[in-house]
């Protein structure tokens, strides 16, 4: 026998065995993948019903631009090549019933509202060319159409109010490029070392200074990612009022603090060495200190969310179902992500919440941003919501709806993955109690809300859009705003404008105001408006008389019209102010829902500036109004280019009347001032520049209703709370010891541009 025969064995036996260890301990140690459970969800009513506020299908949406190709007797372009004096769909957008149509629906019993579209048409090639809005329908197979525009607006809407098409913008780019830059050739050539290629332009709005005006000053930048902090110093002022391109002309020019007649005369100046130059360095094509891209190589991952039992929400259509909360959702081209039938407990809170205009006023030493006042809903918050990154824009494991829109073209455009829906634990209790007097106890409840969410990019800002129900009852709504600020050539007295960002560059100071459409309906139609406060007030002690006691109290006002409900910018406003049911709780008060603002607005614009009333809204923190289906909007996409005529002027809504036991509206106005400092480079944070509104029940139940909520924890001294049965923290190791399925990250944002 080999003496080395049994070392051999031994050998082979321990390398068995340790192979077979390790295959147990790696199989032993997997966690299982997370499972899905049903949601405990409570019954709300047919979620077919919501289906009258669904968004159209890219179905419907074909059928109503080949019904208007059919039926109206003219040519229509493609609004993606439309001429000024073209005629074309400029959008096509569902058109919500009237209220009383659907309360018959969802609560009467009655026959469903027909299915209908709103479609916005720029007539160009007529002999008075105007913009005209027509209803379609019944959908999906339309038969009929009618022309809605004197009806909502008291008259024909001027052409030159119409929103500025994507086409015209190209246009106006090949106008530039090809007819106003080579009268300055040895300007652009030595000074920015234009190719054409290397400049990127920014419009400014309005366009003008009066009705009928369609000027705009084309910003000039550096072509480079972040190009919104890279300006060369050149402003282009074109007048394209004209429907015929060939008429368009250049009225003035602007560089380095210098206006000039037009690009003849800028040129002829540079030739003669009578201007002052200043150089800006070429940057590279990622922008330098623009750029985005990480400075830090990638790290240990950041904390991920996961449901260990699966989503405890449901998405059905464009219902969302989630704890005792329902309501339906949906996303208007102009205005972005709106609600409607929102429900707790199965009971209605609101018919509709929804964004109605995000607006910025500028300031600067320079022509374009000294007259940029922004009024985003005319480029289109919902048009331009953009697809979401998972795990940054959203948590990764959200649920992500694809939404579609007819604007600019004809063919149903699809934006994948542009809404989200997720339960977020917020880190924190939502309510808690740690009892060490009397009896030892705990009891808590995580703050664990639905988020709802999409993010509208409009040229250099991003808006994150949320609306974020509670389990209390308690909803709220979000803004929040990033992305690049705008800027200025930095010369002379800039300063005084903003601050400097970088060598030549000036972050302008600027207003943000967002506007809410809050159309609350709290134990019914009909509710008032009720204000509670406080005051002190001297009283003696009745046990000490000689001694005098300051003590608060509670005040009360009914607000009995729309003049005592509109609530000034910066004026002071009842602490508590609610919407009064006509019913009563437990305890004998009115049932409500109070609206909590939070903003840091900055100033509004003076009234007495020819353009306020198109911004009329933006003068009230709140105001409150009889609800008429005549009075949809607060703002009109119409008012961003004729600000001096307004469409819809919001000042009009109010007027006295009494708004005691009527339908209500609340028109919500949030915001913040920005004056950008170094630390907005490369971008601006959320982080501080966050503006919203919360709706709070206020003795509209009889106690908090989260107490009903599965996700309560309590535990006494006594207790065995490491016992699943006691406490169902003690089963996380059991229960949430799972391997979250994560799905291939995708992203199609860069489709279709």
């Amino acid at each position: 026998m080999n003496p080395k025969l049994p070392y051999i064995l031994l050998v082979g036996a321990a390398v068995v065995i340790f192979i077979l260890s390790c295959m147990l301990l790696s199989r032993g140690g997997r966690s299982p993948s997370c499972g899905s459970q049903p949601s405990v969800v409570e019954k709300t009513g047919s979620t077919s019903q919501s289906l009258v506020f669904a968004d159209l299908t890219p179905e419907e949406m074909s059928q109503v631009v080949r019904y208007l190709q059919g039926h109206l007797g003219v040519p229509l372009v493609d609004a993606s090549r439309a001429k000024p004096s073209d005629n074309c769909i400029a959008s096509v957008d569902l058109q919500v019933p009237a209220k009383a149509e659907v309360l018959r629906f969802l609560d009467g019993g009655g026959a469903r509202p027909p299915r209908e579209a709103l479609a916005v048409l720029y007539f160009g090639q007529q002999p008075d060319p105007n913009i005209t809005e027509y209803v379609v329908g019944p959908l999906p197979t339309p038969a009929y159409h009618r022309d809605v525009t004197v009806q909502k607006y008291g008259g024909k809407v001027p052409y030159h109010r119409r929103p500025t098409l994507g086409s015209e913008y190209e246009q106006l780019g090949e106008f530039l490029e090809k007819k106003a830059f080579a009268a300055a050739p040895t300007f652009l050539r030595e000074v920015l070392e234009y190719d054409r290629t290397n400049v990127a332009f920014q419009a400014t709005v309005p366009h003008g200074f009066q009705s009928g005006d369609r000027m705009t000053w084309f910003v000039l930048f550096q072509n480079v990612s972040g190009f919104f902090v890279h300006p060369v110093g050149l402003e282009v002022l074109v007048d394209h009022s004209s429907l015929d391109i060939s008429q368009w002309a250049v009225s003035r020019v602007f560089y380095n603090g210098q206006y000039y007649r037009d690009m003849v005369q800028l040129e002829s100046a540079y030739v003669q060495g009578r201007i002052s130059v200043e150089k800006v360095r070429k940057a590279p094509w990622d922008g330098d200190f623009s750029s985005m891209k990480p400075r830090a190589p990638p790290a240990a991952l950041f904390p991920v969310q996961f449901e260990p039992q699966g989503p405890r929400y449901s998405v059905r259509n464009n219902q969302v179902l989630f704890q005792g909360w329902s309501f339906a959702f949906g996303m208007s081209v102009s205005t972005g992500l709106r609600l409607f039938d929102i429900r707790h407990k199965g009971e209605r809170v609101a018919y509709e919440i929804s964004v109605q205009e995000a607006l910025s006023v500028y300031g600067s030493n320079c022509p374009g941003g000294m007259s940029t006042r922004y009024m985003d809903g005319s480029f289109g918050l919902g048009r331009y919501t953009s697809p979401l990154v998972r795990g940054v824009d959203c948590p990764y494991l959200a649920t992500y709806v694809d939404t579609h829109s007819v604007s600019d073209s004809l063919r149903p455009q699809k934006r994948k993955a542009s809404l989200c829906i997720f339960e977020q634990n917020l880190g924190s209790p939502l309510r808690r109690h740690y009892s060490n007097l009397q009896s030892l106890y705990y009891g808590g409840l995580v703050n664990s809300a639905l988020v709802i969410r999409s993010i509208a990019t409009v040229g250099n800002y991003d808006y994150v859009w949320d609306f974020i129900f509670y389990q209390n009852g308690a909803l709220e709504a979000k803004v929040q705003a990033t992305g690049y600020p705008s800027s200025s050539f930095l010369h002379g007295d800039g300063l005084r404008y903003g601050n400097r960002l970088w060598e030549h560059t000036l972050g302008t100071i600027h207003t943000h105001f967002v506007n809410y459409k809050v159309d609350l309906d709290v134990g019914g139609v009909k509710n008032s408006l009720v204000a509670h406060d406080m005051a002190f007030e001297m009283t003696r002690a009745p046990w000490s008389p000689e001694q005098q006691i300051e003590r608060p109290r509670l005040t009360k006002k009914v607000l009995d019209t729309e003049d005592q409900a509109a609530f000034r910018l910066q004026s002071k406003m009842p602490r508590y102010i609610y919407f009064a049911a006509n019913s009563k709780n437990k305890w004998g008060h009115q049932r409500g829902y109070r609206i909590q603002i939070t903003s840091f607005a900055g100033d509004h614009i003076p009234e007495a500036s020819s353009m306020e009333r198109a911004i009329s809204w933006a003068r009230y923190q709140l105001a409150v109004t009889r609800r008429k289906e005549e009075e949809p909007t607060s703002t009109s996409i119409y008012n961003q280019n004729d600000p001096w005529t307004p469409t819809v002027a919001f000042a009009d809504f109010i007027n006295n009347e009494t708004i005691t036991n009527e339908d209500l509206v609340a028109w919500i106005t949030a915001g913040f001032l920005h004056i950008p400092h170094s630390e907005d480079i490369p971008n601006t944070v959320t982080v501080g520049n966050s503006v919203g509104f919360l709706l709070r029940p206020y003795n509209y139940y009889d106690l908090d209703p989260s107490i009903y909520s599965h996700d309560g924890v309590f535990f006494t001294s006594e207790q065995d709370f490491t016992a699943c049965e006691i406490n169902p923290l003690a089963c996380l190791p059991k229960t949430a010891s799972c391997l979250p399925n994560f799905p291939p990250f995708t992203y199609d944002g860069f489709r279709n541009m």
